[in-house]
């Protein structure tokens, strides 16, 4: 069986934010086992899977991110929907636009660590759209 939805995020400020307990508020009661599949419909923003304990390390994907890929490259062409627009597409490149996650006894099966996180790479991204699809 499959089961598919939409999850609108309120708007976050540039940076990673922990989604794990959203996602699963929104999917309900999971199947005894099965997958999750979210895809985040925008490119300039991405999803990740990492580490959920320590908020230093969202601070340093924020910084490294920054550093890697910074506003106002010359070489940019694509300019006119703000500095932060062409850096955040190569960013949502980089990172990604899904994670999957096995379900084992109806719950998320992560790792002790892991959380999923929005990376939000646009200083005011808005609204952002993910859907979720659960197979079993």
């Amino acid at each position: 069986m499959t089961i598919q939805l939409t999850l609108n995020l309120p708007p976050h400020p540039r940076g990673f934010h922990l989604i794990t307990s959203l996602l699963e508020e929104a999917a309900g009661q999971l199947p005894d086992t099965g997958i999750m599949h979210v895809l985040i419909q925008h490119t300039s923003a991405g999803l990740s899977l990492n580490e959920n304990a320590d908020a230093s390390v969202r601070y340093d994907f924020e910084a490294f991110m920054n550093h890697l890929v910074p506003e106002n490259h010359p070489l940019y062409t694509h300019i006119y929907e703000g500095s932060d627009d062409m850096p955040a597409h190569l960013k949502a490149s980089l990172i990604g636009s899904s994670v999957t996650i096995p379900i084992t006894d109806g719950q998320l099966n992560l790792g002790t660590w892991q959380g999923i996180y929005l990376c939000e790479f646009r200083k005011h991204g808005g609204t952002r759209r993910l859907v979720i699809t659960i197979i079993s």
